[in-house]
């Protein structure tokens, strides 16, 4: 077995963990961090909204035009007003998204753009968006999330209960504002697939949070019967034990988003996939991260809050204040007993040679070799 799986199997037996529940407070003030930066975001850049949203015009251009992308940018900014996306693809044919434009003023800025391209007008293609379809698919965008976060929160409450619920709709809106504070701070254009992205990644943070939850479920059967392990303790039980596969899951999940995100979208020159594949790629990061750092910690506060559970982590505490006392007491009376096989008269030690010489002795206070009268 290789070293990460023989982790893995430590972990899920309880042999070895981490204390991700004990240091909450570390994992909470480090999403808050992240959360304050990502508003800071929103509230200072704002969202790039896509043509989908705001209305405007996408042209495309004959294949195998030979004007630069940079061109084409300022042509279409001269003739429209606004800024320019312009995109080219496979085909050698320029695609170029101009937002916020009034449709009826489409077929000029057409003409323009042919002109300065030197093509026929005719050969541009035009696709018109009008504002009021735009607002109508944010809205349903908004409604599809709100309904999405309504259902979580009834199916959670249902199989397992109220404060679990909460704790998955809090990591789902701090998964959420991550997200659309990073699409603010890097300036991706958001879309139809943005939205897509985020209800994936949302279905995919909510998977692995229930992982999690269910692990705990049962591991909290009948908890107060016991007074070995406190509600938190049987909680980090449960991330350690499915923490693997939670690593496992987000790696494999992440490796073909971030081929989509860095090879399709920053080599390979796919720009469209960005709009779906950054969303993926730092939804499933923070989704992976709320499940394990807020959300089952969030639980334990919830539900030590109980006072079942405040007066279990009570007995828990007393039982573990006890057996330490008696391990020192155990401690002491094994330093007495030594202590005491010791024997109390022994000699003192001597310093120096026992035995002197006897010549030396003999010698003292009478001539050598006469006898005393």
């Amino acid at each position: 077995m290789s070293k990460l799986g023989s982790l893995g199997a430590r972990l899920h037996r309880g042999e070895v963990g981490y204390d991700f529940v004990g240091k909450r407070k570390i994992w909470y003030g480090v999403s808050i961090l992240i959360t304050i930066t990502a508003i800071l975001g929103l509230a200072v850049r704002g969202l790039n909204m896509g043509i989908e949203f705001q209305g405007g015009a996408v042209f495309t251009t004959p294949k195998h035009m030979t004007t630069s992308v940079a061109s084409a940018e300022s042509f279409a900014e001269d003739a429209s007003g606004h800024d320019a996306i312009v995109q080219k693809l496979g085909d050698g044919s320029l695609r170029i998204q101009i937002a916020g434009i009034d449709t009826d003023k489409s077929d000029a800025i057409k003409d323009k753009l042919a002109t300065d391209l030197k093509v026929d007008s005719e050969n541009i293609n035009a696709d018109l968006v009008g504002p009021s379809w735009g607002d109508q698919i944010a809205n349903k965008a908004w409604q599809g999330l709100a309904i999405f976060m309504v259902l979580v929160v009834i199916y959670l409450a249902i199989a397992f209960e109220w404060r679990m619920a909460v704790a998955a709709l809090v990591a789902l809106i701090h998964d959420i504002t991550i997200t659309t504070g990073i699409y603010a701070l890097v300036g991706f254009e958001v879309t139809p697939g943005t939205v897509i992205g985020l209800l994936t990644i949302l279905g995919y943070s909510l998977y692995d949070t229930v992982v999690v939850f269910d692990s705990l479920k049962e591991q909290t059967k009948d908890i107060t019967k016991q007074t070995r392990w406190t509600f938190s303790d049987v909680a980090n039980r449960s991330i350690n034990s499915t923490l693997m596969r939670s690593i496992n899951t987000t790696v494999v999940a992440l490796l073909p988003v971030g081929g989509l995100l860095f090879i399709g979208g920053g080599i390979l020159g796919a720009g469209m996939l960005n709009d779906i594949s950054l969303s993926l790629f730092v939804g499933l990061a923070a989704g992976a991260y709320s499940s394990i750092f807020i959300a089952t910690p969030l639980v334990a506060d919830l539900k030590e809050r109980e006072p079942q559970m405040k007066a279990l982590k009570k007995r828990v505490l007393a039982k573990r204040a006890q057996a330490a006392s008696e391990e020192e007491q155990a401690e002491a009376r094994g330093a007495d007993l030594l202590h005491d096989e010791e024997p109390e008269d022994a000699a003192p030690a001597v310093v120096g040679p026992r035995n002197q010489p006897a010549s030396r002795n003999r010698g003292r206070g009478r001539p050598s070799g006469k006898r005393a009268r």
